[in-house]
């Protein structure tokens, strides 16, 4: 059997613990070793992530503050274009020696694992509905054509159905 390799974002911490005060900083790469997003941008599995950690021991536990640099793809939802960009989150958590309610992350066997975190961070920093560019104009609704294509086109005029039977009714009275 194949020995897996050892997850960078799991960052052993046995030299800072039960020792309020020491800290320690870490420069992490990565990949992300599954996709995670929504249904319109993400992070795609084997994408490289950057952390810069700063792990702060205190009585309860280690203090985690960080920065994270994921690489998200997805489409535009106006015109669908594929869109991509470096996202940057700030991490600050809490990793608790005993397993507690109140902390949300634990120390198990002398190490945090960063992973949950960034991938959280990223996630509910993630754009809702991304788009390419602020003013993109999107599809045109009848010919699924893209408006940026052709920037001076006009739309199309529509009459409404249920005034079609008034289309030929012209008023021969003038106001005064």
């Amino acid at each position: 059997m194949p020995a897996t390799p050892a997850n960078p974002l799991n960052v052993a911490v046995f030299d800072l613990m039960h020792r309020p005060g020491e800290m320690r900083e870490k420069s992490i790469d990565a990949t992300a070793s599954e996709a995670f997003g929504n249904a319109v941008i993400g992070v795609k599995a084997g994408a490289a992530l950057h952390v810069e950690a700063r792990l702060e021991s205190l009585h309860d536990g280690i203090l985690v503050t960080a920065e994270a640099d994921a690489f998200v793809e997805g489409e535009c939802i106006r015109c669908l274009d594929p869109i991509s960009d470096t996202l940057r989150v700030d991490i600050a958590e809490l990793f608790a020696y005993s397993e507690d309610e109140a902390f949300d992350y634990t120390v198990v066997d002398d190490h945090v694992d960063l992973e949950p975190l960034v991938r959280d961070a990223v996630v509910l920093a993630l754009p809702f509905q991304p788009v390419c560019r602020p003013d993109c104009p999107g599809l045109d609704p009848e010919t699924g054509e893209k408006l940026a294509d052709d920037p001076d086109r006009k739309p199309a005029e529509r009459i409404d159905p249920r005034w079609s039977a008034l289309e030929g009714f012209q008023s021969d009275q003038t106001q005064d």
